[in-house]
This record gives structure tokens, C-alpha cells and sequence, in this order.
């Protein structure tokens, strides 16, 4: 959890440039007043969606009711921020979640319209093509670590993965792009290292092979792609290309720092891509990989650990 909000806050005050202007001027440590008037060690969307979903899933009884009301949240009510206003949140997203409080909500009474346990919340997210950014990307890794400590059996973990995405993105090309993040992070969570990466690449390939939207990730499934040159590796909002991009800078570096540097450095969504590769990243090389100047710069980091705690708590 505190490697991706540290690759977030380090991709937020560059967010949007363009890779060129980072190789003049690439990012080094933790800055702050850039894309946004933050400080420095603010983290964005990516971060505040993750802690509002470990909120939820830290309750001993949660469902995917509970995930969308703590969305609403931080929307509506500036919950799970670094600085106490939401200054950053995805199109597809916000609408998902507008969504939700338009068909759940009788706003003049403060009452549901609809009882909370007869709502299909999955219905919330948007399942046309167009509808495929990186939002539920950034924000799965909590779901996937409830799941790899509850054990569950693989088409239960799989339905609550694709559910997960599906509170926001429901197309099946951002499902599948946050299943095979999350058979990447499970072997990372087993302490495989990189070659439990490709191991896990090429079980998502076999396992996932029924998804016609597995096609889309063929590159990232082959097994020459860390070969991959750098110029042919995209940053920007599209849910592929961030998996993408996430998982090149893990496979070709061998520290935290370098890896989310070199996220970060590439360029356009320099948050959600540092973000997700940090998450795997943390993973990989555990807490104190993690530069202590960086943790010791990000905002809020105790109420990020307050939730980390509670729900491994509860997980037991």
C-alpha cells in the first residue's frame, strides 16, 4: 500500500508532461506545485480510491455496497484525501460513481431508493469500449491482497476481481487487465520475485484464454517483454498501457527507486503508472526498499497505515 501511494505522490506534480520534458528535466525525488497546488508526498485519486476500498474491505462484513458509499465519500465529501480536497479523479469514475448516488440515493430525504442488499453496484460501472482507462487498475491491489489472505478457491477470486473493476470499469478489457495484475501480485505476495512475474504472465495467459479482450494484452503476455524497447512502451490513461508500462519498469529494474523513477519519468499519467508499478514494486522488495525520505515526505502516511493495520487486523 505505501509503495503505491509513494509512486503516486512522486507522478502526481508531473502529471501530463510529455516524456520529452522529463528526460530534460527527469524527476529525482519527491516535489511538490506542479500539475497541481499540492506539496510534495501528495498522492491523487489512485491512492485515495485504494484506502476507501481497504476501508471497506477492513470491516469483518463488507460488500461492494459498502466500496461504492465510501466512493461516494471521497467525491462528495473529500474523504481519504492527503489534503483534505479531492483535486484529481477520472472521467469514467466520476460518472460511475454519479451513477451510483443518481440510482441508489433520494437525495431531499437522505433514504436509498433502492435497499442496499437488492443493488447490483457492478451495474454502476460503464461497459462500453471507450470506458477503458486505468481506473479500477489503480485501485484493485486491495482486493486482490483480501483476497490472496482469505485463500479463496480461483473462480471466487476471479468474480471478485472482474466485480471490483466492475464498480467503475465493467468492460471485459479493463476486467481482464486487472485479473493479470492480479496473478502478478499474487506471485509477488508468495515471494517468486521476477520470475514468479513471468510465471504469473504466462498462467494469465493460459487461464484467462476464454476472455476475447485477452487479445489486447498479447505484447505484455509474450515472453521477450521486457525486451520491449522503450519507445514502444506507452504511458498514458488507457488501461493496457499502463499495465504495460507498470510492468516494463519492474521487469527491468532491481530496486524500488529505480522502478518507480523510471515509471514516473516516462511520462503522461506519470501517477496511476508510478502508482501501480510502486504497489508491485513494494511487493517485490518489501517496506524497506522503500527510500525513508520518500515515507518520511508523504502526507498523511499514519492514516494510510491506520487502515493497512486495521484490516490486516481483521483478515487476521
Amino acid at each position: 500500500m505505501l509503495g503505491h501511494a509513494v509512486g503516486d505522490a512522486l507522478g502526481v506534480p508531473v502529471e501530463f508532461c510529455t516524456r520529452e520534458e522529463l528526460e530534460k528535466a527527469p524527476v529525482t525525488d519527491m516535489r511538490g506545485f506542479g500539475t497541481y497546488p499540492v506539496p510534495a508526498g501528495a498522492w491523487s485519486d489512485d491512492t485515495s480510491m485504494s484506502l476507501a476500498a481497504l476501508d471497506a474491505l477492513g470491516k469483518k462484513e463488507w460488500c461492494f455496497f459498502d466500496v461504492m458509499e465510501r466512493f461516494v465519500a471521497w467525491l462528495e465529501r473529500d474523504r481519504y484525501t492527503p489534503t483534505g480536497r479531492v483535486f484529481d479523479v477520472g472521467g469514467t469514475c466520476r460518472a460511475a460513481i454519479m451513477d451510483f448516488i443518481r440510482d441508489t440515493y433520494i437525495a431531499e430525504l437522505g433514504k436509498f431508493a433502492v435497499p442496499p442488499g437488492d443493488y447490483r453496484v457492478e451495474f454502476c460501472g460503464r461497459r462500453d469500449e471507450r470506458s477503458n482507462g486505468n481506473g479500477s487498475l489503480m485501485r484493485i491491489h486491495p482486493f486482490v491482497l483480501y483476497a490472496d489472505v482469505k485463500n479463496m478457491p480461483f473462480e471466487a477470486w476471479c468474480k471478485l476481481i472482474e466485480s471490483a473493476s466492475s464498480l467503475t470499469h465493467a468492460h471485459e478489457r479493463s476486467r481482464v487487465g486487472c485479473l493479470i495484475y492480479a496473478f502478478v501480485l499474487k506471485a509477488l505476495l508468495k515471494g517468486e520475485g521476477k520470475a514468479g512475474v513471468e510465471r504469473a504472465l504466462l498462467c494469465a495467459k493460459t487461464r484467462l484464454c476464454d476472455y476475447p479482450e485477452l487479445s489486447h494484452y498479447e505484447r505484455v503476455l509474450s515472453p521477450d517483454f521486457a525486451k520491449t524497447p522503450k519507445e514502444l512502451i506507452k504511458s498514458g490513461g488507457y488501461v493496457v498501457d499502463t499495465l504495460e508500462a507498470a510492468l516494463w519498469c519492474l521487469l527491468t529494474t532491481d530496486t524500488y527507486r529505480a522502478c518507480v523513477l523510471k515509471a514516473v519519468n516516462l511520462g503522461e499519467d506519470t501517477d496511476t503508472v508510478a502508482a501501480v508499478a510502486g504497489g508491485l514494486a513494494g511487493a517485490l522488495y518489501g517496506y524497506e526498499a522503500i527510500p525513508a525520505e520518500w515515507l518520511d515526505t508523504l502526507l498523511r502516511r499514519e492514516y494510510i497505515e491506520r487502515f493497512c493495520r486495521r484490516a490486516a487486523k481483521v483478515w487476521g
